[in-house]
């Protein structure tokens, strides 16, 4: 499929696809006419990225995982490294942070809310 209905059917922009593949988290062949082909699995693998984008990791580490995962279901390939394993160890206590700063930051905004709505 060409670039304008891989993008048509993910939702994400072309732009962000050309991205993707510099980046070598996506690869196309070309036609003789220099045109973008991608195979069908190019959608689940287009979701995956994003999946992983939503997630908070950065395109380095999406670069370095995605060889880890299976496209179709998320699930881990035979591939992961111990290296890689500790790192994304280290990304998931990130998120755990940031979760726990968010949960922080909600029930502020809760008690705020609860204390303006007192007479």
């Amino acid at each position: 499929m060409r670039i304008g209905e891989l993008a048509r059917r993910t939702g994400v922009s072309e732009r962000s696809l050309r991205y993707y593949e510099k980046q070598g988290m996506l690869t196309a062949e070309r036609t003789p006419g220099g045109h973008r082909e991608y195979p069908e699995a190019a959608v689940d693998r287009v979701i995956r990225i994003q999946e992983l984008f939503a997630a908070g990791l950065c395109s380095e580490k999406i670069v370095q995982l995605l060889p880890c995962m299976r496209d179709r279901d998320g699930g881990p390939s035979a591939r992961a490294t111990p290296n890689l394993v500790a790192e994304l160890t280290t990304e998931r206590a990130r998120i755990d942070r940031m979760i726990a700063d968010l949960v922080r930051s909600r029930d502020t905004l809760d008690e705020v809310i609860e204390a303006a709505r007192l007479p």
